[in-house]
């Protein structure tokens, strides 16, 4: 009989505390849709599982319960078509966003267990490319980098 070992990529499981990955959120006309981009190539995320129901967004005027469900939604769906977790993201709106929105944004991702990054505004969207996929690109440049394996 023989023995067979199986093994994690580089021989070992990777660090617990090592940042996630970093999506992107698009906000418009009261949906919002998640992406992710790796080397400027990004892409819509979709979940299989939610059998592709959208996610809501909350008006402008919600509270941060509403807020924390959009980014719970969020960070369900790109784990689940990821299968890695997610822990930094970035907020594109088609609204403005004041310091006050903003603040509660950044709170509303935290308590989902999200670092907001940055939120963009409609004045740093183009009007032809969906919110989602200019924000995964941004997500992309600002995530932490994991430290590298010292052996």
């Amino acid at each position: 009989m023989r023995l067979l070992q199986i093994e994690e990529p580089e021989g070992g499981p990777t660090d617990p505390d090592a940042p996630g990955a970093a999506i992107g959120i698009g906000v418009e006309d009261g949906m919002a849709e998640v992406a992710m981009s790796v080397g400027g190539n990004a892409v819509v995320l979709a979940d299989d599982a939610a059998a592709g129901q959208p996610i809501l967004a909350p008006l402008r005027e919600a509270g941060i319960d509403e807020w924390r469900a959009l980014f719970e939604a969020a960070r369900l769906r790109a784990e689940r078509a990821l299968i890695r977790p997610v822990t930094h993201a970035v907020v594109a709106l088609r609204i403005a966003a004041d310091t006050e929105l903003s603040a509660m944004l950044s709170a509303a991702a935290a308590q989902a267990g999200l670092v907001l990054l940055r939120c963009l505004g409609p004045d740093e969207l183009a009007a032809h490319t969906a919110p989602a996929l200019t924000a995964a690109m941004l997500a992309e440049d600002l995530a932490p980098r994991p430290a590298p394996e010292r052996r």
